[in-house]
């Protein structure tokens, strides 16, 4: 009897070891989200910088444009140029602009190949009415790129980067006026030669 007691209390044991040991598991593996406050806006001596430390990402914003944290479950920063004009329904940017340029930075939580983020890509594309769409695997400051250039329907043409490192999507995207685009290219090819990854 004593025998048979010291068994099921040794059972008892092994099975609290093994869920301890795969909660402990599941944990690790879990990702630290982010979130809109993750992302902070400094004054310097060279402008005006935007940092997420949870991320590891810093980014320059272009001279003389407003910024906007986006309350979205992992957060985003919006940057304006002087003149775009925003139009807003239900809480979201009315795309395309009428004028002026947009570009939105965000990190995704995930571990993304190029091949998983071109096709999530292609079905967002697809859904919003895609006319066109082309991707390129480019270098910006030493980092792997994937350069989407696209038009659509519904929000209409637009530029999206995305620097996949770790466990984590670096992703920035340019929205323009029409008649604005080169200018709006030149701007956005600038603030990427500011992105910094840690």
């Amino acid at each position: 009897m004593v025998k048979k007691k010291k068994i099921i209390i040794f059972l008892i044991i092994i099975s609290l070891l093994i869920i301890a040991g795969g909660v402990f598991w599941w944990w690790q593996g879990q990702e630290i989200k982010g979130s809109p406050e993750d992302y902070v806006i400094k004054e310097t001596e060279g402008g005006k910088i935007v940092e997420n430390k949870n991320a590891g990402l810093t980014v320059k914003m272009p001279e003389g444009w407003r910024e906007q944290r986006i309350e979205m479950e992992e957060g985003a920063v919006n940057f304006y140029s002087p003149e775009t004009e925003i139009e807003w329904k239900e809480g979201k940017i009315v795309l395309p602009l009428k004028k002026g340029c947009l570009i939105q930075t965000t990190v995704v939580y995930k571990k993304m190949s190029f091949e998983e983020i071109e096709k999530e890509a292609r079905y967002t594309h697809y859904m919003l009415g895609r006319f066109s769409e082309e991707f390129e695997r480019i270098t910006i400051n030493n980092y792997p790129v994937l350069k989407n250039i696209f038009d659509t329907q519904d929000i209409g043409a637009g530029i999206d980067i995305y620097i996949p490192k770790g466990k984590k999507v670096y992703a920035f995207y340019l929205s323009y006026a029409s008649d604005e685009k080169e200018r709006c290219l030149s701007e956005f090819d600038e603030f990427l030669e500011t992105v910094l990854i840690k």
